[in-house]
């Protein structure tokens, strides 16, 4: 089956523009590998993969995995199969994710799952994540490979919390952040990581581009959860309003519920823990949200990860490398306006 990547829409790439001209080489081999690994004689794999990978996203990641191997002076071809491992481990990651949250939505598209079901978004997710272990072994760095197998096992942590952490308003700020730090901000530290590793470079540098990543994922998230009240289908390729619908207890629904009045907390049990939801609902809540100033604060937070992982570049020498991955802190906060 003929596939196909198309390029990420020029409209979500106003401050990615420096860090994806310095890597597209790179990312043309990576798109060209990540077509090569979907390809199966079982004819629904290539079909579920591309439906995803096709649809467009940023591949924030593996660009952060060719960037910071860039910054780090690595010559070779491991970056390349790295950053497609990366961005299978989260293309599986976001097949088996809109299965457990029911979406119907990805990417501006149809959810898989909608599409060809359950079983088979699982099954593919799994394909996926054979198929990235299997390019971090040829690779043939030890360390990449624990960086990134340890990573899949954070992820899916990550994940287990936030669903134990489900219609739980007693989720207190540190709780959601380990949540957020598992599920999401992981890969990037690890995609980050392993640029430096392949590059041989001190493990000074290697944390530091972890603690970039890190912080870069964690900003990135909590701006994902703003939007999810105050953005738009376009800007987050998913219903706007999908967190509070499937009762996520996000950082602004941690802050917002903290300063509520009583008849507040009622609104936010009947909605979010007894999935009583009207119409108007979502209004309503974006209304509190607003009132309590919790998507502003969220923001706030979401710009002191982003300064944490700029001061986190500083060991490195400075340059247009280190100047892009700056631009892609900037890009991630102001996404949020």
């Amino acid at each position: 089956m003929a596939l196909s990547i198309e390029n990420p829409k020029p409209e979500t790439e106003a401050g990615l523009n420096d860090i994806v001209a310095l890597v597209a080489d790179g990312m043309a081999r990576v798109n060209t590998t990540i077509l090569s690994r979907t390809g199966s004689d079982v004819a629904m794999i290539p079909e579920v993969a591309n439906h995803l990978i096709a649809s467009g996203g940023k591949r924030l990641r593996p660009i952060l995995t060719l960037a910071c191997a860039k910054l780090c002076g690595y010559v070779g071809d491991g970056d390349v199969k790295l950053a497609a491992s990366v961005e299978f481990m989260h293309t599986a990651t976001l097949l088996h994710d809109d299965v457990v949250d029911e979406s119907d939505m990805r990417r501006g598209r149809v959810a898989a799952r909608i599409k060809w079901g359950n079983e088979a978004s699982v099954l593919v997710g799994d394909f996926l994540l054979g198929q990235a272990f299997r390019m971090m072994v040829e690779v043939g760095s030890l360390r990449a490979l624990d960086i990134l197998s340890a990573a899949a096992t954070v992820i899916a942590e990550g994940e287990v919390m936030q669903l134990t952490n489900a219609k739980n308003l007693e989720t207190n700020e540190a709780a959601y952040l380990a949540v957020i730090r598992g599920k999401t901000a992981e890969l990037f530290a690890s995609a980050c990581e392993v640029g430096p590793v392949l590059a041989g470079r001190p493990e000074a540098e290697q944390a530091a581009a972890r603690a970039y990543g890190m912080n870069l994922g964690i900003a990135f998230q909590l701006i994902d959860d703003v939007l999810d009240y105050g953005g738009t289908s376009a800007e987050l390729g998913k219903n706007v309003g999908d967190d509070f619908r499937e009762g996520k207890i996000t950082l602004p629904i941690v802050l917002a519920h903290r300063k509520a009045s009583e008849g507040e907390r009622g609104f936010w049990r009947r909605t979010l823990q007894q999935g009583e939801i009207g119409a108007d609902d979502l209004g309503t809540a974006l209304d509190l949200l607003q009132r309590h100033g919790a998507l502003e604060e969220t923001v706030a937070r979401a710009h002191h990860y982003g300064a944490q992982a700029r001061a986190a570049l500083d060991i490195f020498p400075d340059g247009p490398v280190k100047a892009a991955l700056n631009g892609a802190v900037e890009f991630c906060v102001a996404r949020a306006r």
